[in-house]
């Protein structure tokens, strides 16, 4: 998936479909973030043995998240969307720190994972922010949710409410951000999901 400006989410859900179509066997997916909606609206046409969202987009979409972000960093906010590129959002240790992250982690670790981080498409974005939203009522595969507390991105409550509309709940992991598996909780952010995949 190395689409970037012009990729839409049907274009990733149907990079991520040639994938798992390829196949031996329907495999049970773990996505994570957007990641988690590209898997959602692909499972609202194929069922998978299981699926486990990581800090997924929510069922609301990302407009309270844009609203965040724009209260919290303004002109960072105005700079991402002049240049129709998100990455000014986490380009320093400082931003990234705060919105994806765990608070604690250690400098080192996290001036690598920021060196490593790059932009995303602007349109899928915008797809997220006015079109393009999880259907749970579509899906029949079994989902899972997991999401730490300290998310700068979507909120506990958000994925909570994501995780009624499938029927389940969520699992949380104290103390982790946004990326569950890289901060120093990537152990337990691990173990939750084997023991979700596990109970399938």
């Amino acid at each position: 998936m190395s689409r970037h400006f012009g990729a839409r989410i049907r274009d990733y859900v149907a990079d991520l479909a040639g994938i798992v179509d390829g196949l031996d066997r329907p495999p049970v997916l773990i996505a994570h973030s957007m990641g988690g909606l590209i898997a959602q609206r692909y499972m609202e046409r194929a069922d998978l043995p299981g699926c486990v969202l990581l800090a997924p987009v929510p069922v609301g979409g990302v407009w309270r998240t844009t609203l965040r972000i724009l209260r919290r960093h303004p002109l960072k906010f105005l700079h991402a969307n002049a240049i129709l590129d998100l990455k000014p959002l986490v380009d320093t240790p400082r931003m990234a720190r705060d919105l994806l992250f765990d608070p604690d982690i250690g400098e080192d670790a996290l001036r690598t994972h920021v060196a490593r981080l790059q932009g995303e498409s602007y349109l899928a974005y915008v797809d997220m922010l006015l079109v393009t939203r999880p259907r749970p009522p579509l899906v029949h595969t079994p989902i899972a949710l997991v999401v730490g507390d300290r998310d700068g991105i979507f909120s506990v409550r958000e994925t909570t409410r994501t995780a009624a509309a499938y029927g389940v709940k969520a699992t949380v992991v104290p103390g982790a951000g946004h990326q569950l598996m890289m901060g120093p909780r990537w152990g337990q952010t691990a173990e939750a999901v084997s023991e979700l995949i596990t109970a399938w």
